[in-house]
């Protein structure tokens, strides 16, 4: 896998990883936990992919 493709992977990740946060503060029957779950993993595929575009 090129480092391209894959930052093309990752995006996709943190883009679904946005739309599954917002529907999941819209559910009152989702806790808070899962979305800082949710929150940490957007993070983490955020910071690889800032380390993956500085080289």
């Amino acid at each position: 896998m090129t480092v391209a493709s894959h930052l093309v992977e990752l995006r996709k990740k943190h883009e679904s990883l946005t739309e599954m946060v917002e529907q999941a503060q819209r559910s009152p029957a989702v806790d808070d936990l899962k979305i800082a779950e949710l929150k940490k993993q957007k993070l983490r595929i955020k910071e690889e992919i800032a380390r993956l575009t500085a080289h």
